[in-house]
């Protein structure tokens, strides 16, 4: 088994890798079609709930910092120190520049199989944080997309619906 610090540079150089050939989103599908496996049941089933109690068990897994908050209508996500991407950045061969991506590269299709909309603030590669919320009703996620357009810059807000 590789080390952590190893395993994420490791995939950083495939994430440039498959940039470079233009293969980059078709791995992130990849990842979410292996991904419905573990989550899609749950999730299509509990709905929030189900997303809810997947990201608690990876806050622990994943030991990073992470703001966790179901509400009645949505789950509040905010990666306030993401240990992946930390890792990439300190590394003399720099992050991958769509290295952020990997993560609404598998949920957002995931998301849309169960019926949920997902509005993700990237926030940035240079600092490892993001937020998002997820949604059982589109026009709620809709409202939040258009509330940040105010706040952020559009390259930076990705929505999956």
């Amino acid at each position: 088994m590789i080390p952590s610090d190893h395993f994420v540079r490791f995939y950083n150089e495939v994430f440039k890798f498959l940039d470079e050939r233009n293969g980059l989103e078709k791995y992130y599908a990849h990842i979410s079609a292996h991904q419905e496996f573990h989550c899609l049941k749950d999730f299509s089933e509990k709905k929030l709930k189900g997303v809810y109690d997947y990201y608690v068990k990876i806050r622990k897994e994943e030991n990073c910092g992470m703001e966790l908050r179901l509400e009645k209508d949505c789950i509040y996500l905010g990666m306030t120190a993401c240990p992946s991407l930390a890792k990439a950045i300190d590394n003399d061969a720099g992050a991958c520049p769509k290295y952020c991506l990997h993560c609404p590269g598998w949920t957002f299709p995931l998301y849309r199989k169960a019926g949920l909309f997902q509005v993700k603030d990237m926030m940035g590669l240079d600092n490892p944080a993001c937020r998002s919320w997820i949604f059982e009703d589109r026009e709620k996620a809709q409202k939040k997309y258009e509330e940040l357009l105010k706040t952020c810059p559009a390259e930076m807000i990705k929505k999956n619906f």
